[in-house]
């Protein structure tokens, strides 16, 4: 008889949390297909989900931890592997101090439980040497958020209510591939051409003909980093045409005069030979955004890891604040997450700058250094030195600037554990490797991407297949590595998780509990038997704007309740919030903050520039999302994905041919790669994919090695940042070509 059987989830590879329908007999997945009753994605998914079976499968995948020793990678037992970073990292706190150790994770944990316990693993280290993913990815977007609008992030991004709006406009983004970053939304294809389908528009400002520009009404080239100039003409062309108007806001905005002031300098001729695009068309985009009956900018990875990703960020809020589209359906608007990461909050929402990198003088946000310092800080002696990491899901040596500089800093540590499943580029280095269960292999809830989700929804991810015997689930390694820095090693996990439960408890009924008279007593009744994350999920569920309260609505959301819908529940489209949500110091939402006001004259003296170098650029490829997924036979099939890209007119100038061989240099490397001469590049621009570059013959991912095309991050440099908030500058490297 047999035992096949569907298990629902969403998909754990981007952030549009497509739902999958599993098809699993035994301990096995036959099948993995999209769930056409999930209410919101409704079937849709990409290649990638396909990815969940074949990773699962992958016989390169570790399945328990390794230890690299003179003559290989040996298989030991947990309680081991446990016991040897006990005694060398805390014999490396005690002799060098809490600092020379440096914590970094990848954003594959979000698709994870164990994102939950990354705080409580920060302040057991005790070490300022955090290093921030967000610095080459969300940073920019999340200091101006902060700064306009208050904290925490992501609870304060404003989304766009892409499923209503009139007229989305599209900087530096190309949702068609990326599904939406910092705004969740399966189906991003159909939901673009449902704008332009309903009489609306899209239009796309990018220095790529992405897969988005092809669906869009309209495209326009810009020069890469020219991004907040352009959007600051926009602005000046409302303000001198009188097209302000500030709508829900109204009454709650600080700072329009001064803006009024700085959009000055920014005049449309002004600004359109430095950007690319003619004056006309600014005014003319400006007018058809402010006249729309609901509109809404969008700026995302383009915007944010350039020269001026900071400003960029900004620029697009403020176009959304002055035409009035900021809390009104079909403009920006505020997810009201089922399970709010804002219950967590301690209402620090934004330390930047508070202290900064020991080696260069970066800023810190949110308690973490610029990931582009972590090589310096590992390499430069003196007080302070980082002489060992822990690594959660993540591989630096390629995804982080200047790949050289990290590759060498990584081979001289003195003691480095990741937790990973692969031997790659980075864990190669490792003298410990920890490894997690595949997501099929692990229930998960996406708390963090249904925080920017473009409808109101929830769902619980159940396990697939179970893991294999004595395999602790990813949140219990991060619960016992936090007990080892807490000086608990010898302690069971359970115990270690009540005590952290009652603390969160405890502090979430004092601060974020909408029933004054829930009592953390009351919470640990309701909820004996349960554990680890799903105890938490369950509780910021119960006191969500959805809960049942434990009873007060019993009518609201338990996780129970969750769980047995297992297609997910629709909780409806984005409402009006904003009062809710405004929580800055003066509890205004502030247009003009000094923080980045303050950078305006970097931006000026930049439009005065005259001379242009050529400049790289990435692009993300619809298969793969990180570089994991290199090593999974269906998402790197067919045609080479990583070439460099240039248009005819460049390809002509330098002399190179469609399939012959370029070399690309910059200031800190120099990279061969395949060159597609191709329309979609504006002149003056080349692209190369990121995370590629599996050339390390000590790295046991073969089909990766297979396709290895060349690093990006060769070419990016560590010393280029976006002052404002210390982002690494990964789009508009100056490089020059050779064929």
């Amino acid at each position: 008889m047999s035992d096949r059987r569907i298990v629902h989830r969403v998909c754990p590879f981007c952030e549009a949390t497509c739902g999958l329908a599993v098809e699993v007999e035994g301990n096995s997945m036959v099948s993995v297909r999209g769930d056409k009753d999930d209410p919101f994605s409704r079937g849709y998914i990409c290649p990638k989900a396909y990815g969940l079976k074949e990773l699962h499968e992958d016989r390169e995948r570790l399945r328990a931890p390794v230890r690299r020793t003179a003559t290989g990678w040996e298989e030991i037992s947990w309680d081991d592997a446990y016991s040897e970073v006990a005694s060398r990292m805390l014999a490396i706190r005690e002799k060098y101090g809490p600092n020379a150790i440096g914590l970094y994770l990848g954003n594959p944990m979000v698709h994870d439980f164990a994102f939950l316990y990354f705080p409580v693993l920060a302040r057991a280290l005790g070490s300022r040497s955090l290093f921030n993913p967000a610095s080459a990815d969300t940073l920019p977007k999340e200091v101006s958020t902060a700064l306009m609008f208050g904290g925490p992030f992501p609870s304060t991004v404003p989304i766009p209510d892409i499923d209503r709006t009139d007229y989305l406009l599209v900087v530096g983004a190309n949702p068609v591939v990326s599904h939406g970053s910092l705004m969740t939304m399966p189906d991003a294809p159909g939901r673009l051409k449902a704008v332009i389908e309903r009489g609306g528009k899209v239009v796309v400002i990018d220095p790529r003909r992405t897969e988005t520009a092809k669906l869009a009404s309209e495209h326009h080239f810009i020069r890469p980093g020219a991004d907040a100039g352009f959007l600051l003409a926009m602005v000046h062309t409302l303000f001198e045409e009188n097209l302000v108007t500030l709508g829900a806001a109204s009454d709650i905005i600080n700072g329009v005069d001064v803006v009024r002031g700085i959009s000055g300098d920014f005049a449309p001729e002004a600004v359109a030979d430095y950007c690319g695009i003619d004056a006309g068309t600014i005014r003319r985009l400006a007018r058809e955004f402010a006249g729309a009956p609901s509109a809404a900018c969008y700026g995302r990875l383009g915007t944010c890891v350039q020269e001026f990703g900071t400003l960029a960020s900004w620029g697009c809020d403020l176009l959304n604040v002055l035409t009035g589209n900021l809390d009104r359906p079909g403009g920006v608007m505020f997810t009201n997450a089922a399970a709010s990461l804002a219950s967590l909050s301690k209402g620090k929402f934004l330390d930047h700058g508070r202290h900064k990198s020991r080696v260069s003088a970066r800023p810190v946000s949110s308690g973490m250094l610029p990931s582009s310092t972590m090589a310096e800080e590992i390499l430069t002696p003196g007080d302070g030195q980082v002489r060992a990491m822990l690594t959660l899901m993540t591989n630096p040596v390629r995804s982080t600037a200047n790949s050289e500089q990290t590759d060498a800093a990584f081979s001289s540590l003195e003691f480095f554990v990741a937790v990973d499943f692969y031997i790659n580029e980075t864990t190669r280095h490792a003298h410990l490797i920890l490894p997690t269960p595949t997501a099929a292999e692990q229930a998960c809830y996406e708390i963090g991407l249904y925080q920017l989700s473009v409808r109101n929804f929830t769902k619980w991810s159940s396990a697939s297949l179970s893991p294999p015997p004595g395999a602790p689930e990813s949140w219990q390694v991060m619960l016992k590595l936090a007990g080892i820095f807490m000086g608990k090693a010898d302690r069971p996990i359970r115990e270690v998780d009540d005590a952290i439960f009652a603390q969160l408890a405890g502090s979430l009924t004092k601060r974020n509990c909408p029933w004054p008279d829930l009592t953390p007593a009351e919470i640990a009744a309701n909820l004996v038997g349960s554990a680890g994350p799903e105890r938490t999920i369950d509780m910021l569920l119960r006191i969500g704007p959805y809960g049942d309260g434990f009873g007060r609505r019993p009518e609201g959301l338990t996780l129970a309740k969750v769980r047995a819908s297992e297609h997910g529940i629709d909780l409806g489209p984005l409402t009006m919030r904003l009062p809710d949500i405004i929580n800055t110091p003066s509890g205004m939402v502030e247009l003009a903050p000094p923080a980045i006001t303050n950078d305006i004259g970097r931006l000026r003296a930049d439009l005065l520039k005259r001379d242009r170098e050529m400049v790289l650029i990435g692009r993300r490829n619809l298969r793969t999302s990180n570089s994991f997924m290199h090593n999974l036979p269906a998402l790197v099939k067919g045609r080479d994905a990583c070439t460099l890209q240039m248009s005819p007119r460049d390809a002509r100038r330098i002399g190179v041919a469609d399939g012959s061989a370029a070399r690309i240099t910059s200031r800190v490397g120099s990279v061969v790669a395949s060159v597609e001469v191709t329309e979609d590049l504006m002149p003056g621009v080349v692209s190369l994919p990121h995370g590629w570059g599996h050339n390390v013959e000590a790295s046991q991912i073969s089909v990766a090695k297979k396709h290895a095309g060349v690093n990006t991050n060769a070419l990016t440099d560590d010393r280029a940042y976006d002052e404002a908030s210390g982002a690494a500058v990964l789009f508009g490297t100056p490089v020059t070509i050779e064929g």
